[in-house]
């Protein structure tokens, strides 16, 4: 065949390599100083947990990896990838404590990797977690050139007694509270990217904005001891995700006008002509986060998400 080298079947080493050694030249307290090695890790300070949890999650970011591409912006994409886990994480009531990323691509860019990694990196930093490593493989015989594909993997720790949900505490009565989304985030793609076609430059760009991460304002909410459950809206929507959070006694009751819905799932329901339950169903439809708290106690939680500039509001109750 006359291929004599790896190089020359695809695979540059090198180039590996030099990207390893450039995550771990970034200045920033979310970069292990680990990075290069075999493995990864962060020092834990368990003085503060009697029973200590550790809980992992793993997620991606679906099609919305070929917007990035389509507009040439790669920057926000990380933290997407970060959004997805730490998010997931932290409704359960553990504090993420160290993130892993995969790149896969046909071929190794410098340029569009080093944004990505940018990305990840900031994403880390605003969930106050550490990149401890990750990989990057490059496979030309999987993907084409210009194809890559990411996956994040997360772990977090709780105390025993802390962790969420507490359904034996959720009761009928007790109300649903919304923290607002920052757009589509990284679910439903697949079905918006077919409805806002590439002629619509500006509705196209809309769906590129970032997941929002929720960390900083649920450990404070959380630490009020007055949250019960905590659901990321993701995939599914509002209804899918919330009923994982609560127990079968009771279901969940939601006043969708009580919220404003971001202009970009209107425009996505008028021009594909999608009927608003099928909506529902796939978007998070302008909350990220919703919670439970019992009834006598959202006054005080409402009072202390003002005084901590936490936007919330009331979404509903359990029947």
């Amino acid at each position: 065949m006359g291929i004599k080298t790896y190089a020359e079947a695809g695979v540059n080493i090198d180039k590996g390599d030099k990207f390893a050694q450039f995550i771990a030249s970034i200045k920033s307290k979310a970069v292990s100083r680990s990075i290069g090695g075999f493995a990864g890790g962060v020092e834990l300070d368990i003085s503060k947990y009697k029973n200590p949890v550790l809980l992992s999650t793993t997620d991606g970011v679906g099609t919305k990896l070929i917007l990035t591409r389509e507009f040439g912006i790669y920057d926000t994409i990380g933290i997407d990838l970060v959004a997805m886990s730490v998010n997931d994480l932290i409704v359960c009531g553990a504090e993420p404590i160290n993130f892993l990323d995969y790149i896969a691509c046909g071929k190794i860019n410098d340029k569009i990797l080093k944004e990505i990694i940018k990305g990840i990196v900031k994403g880390c930093e605003d969930s106050e977690c550490i990149l401890a490593g990750g990989e990057t493989a490059e496979m030309p015989d999987v993907y084409k050139e210009d194809d890559y594909d990411l996956a994040g993997f997360c772990v977090g720790i709780v105390e025993k007694d802390k962790m969420l949900p507490k359904k034996t505490e959720i009761k009928r009565g007790d109300v649903i509270l919304g923290l607002p989304s920052s757009g589509i985030h990284s679910n439903g793609l697949s079905l918006a990217r077919k409805i806002i076609t590439e002629k619509d430059k500006i509705g196209r760009a809309t769906l590129l904005k970032p997941t929002k991460i929720y960390v900083k304002e649920l450990k404070k909410l959380i630490s009020t001891n007055m949250v019960l459950a905590a659901a990321h809206i993701t995939g599914g929507g509002l209804e899918g995700n919330f009923v994982r959070v609560i127990p079968n006694s009771v279901r969940a009751s939601f006043n969708y006008s009580s919220w404003k819905t971001p202009d970009i799932f209107k425009k996505i329901m008028k021009d594909g002509g999608i009927a608003e339950p099928e909506m529902r169903k796939v978007f998070n439809m302008g909350i990220g986060i919703a919670i439970v708290s019992h009834k006598e106690n959202v006054n005080n939680l409402l009072s202390f998400a003002r005084k901590e500039r936490i936007e919330i509001v009331v979404i509903g109750e359990l029947k």
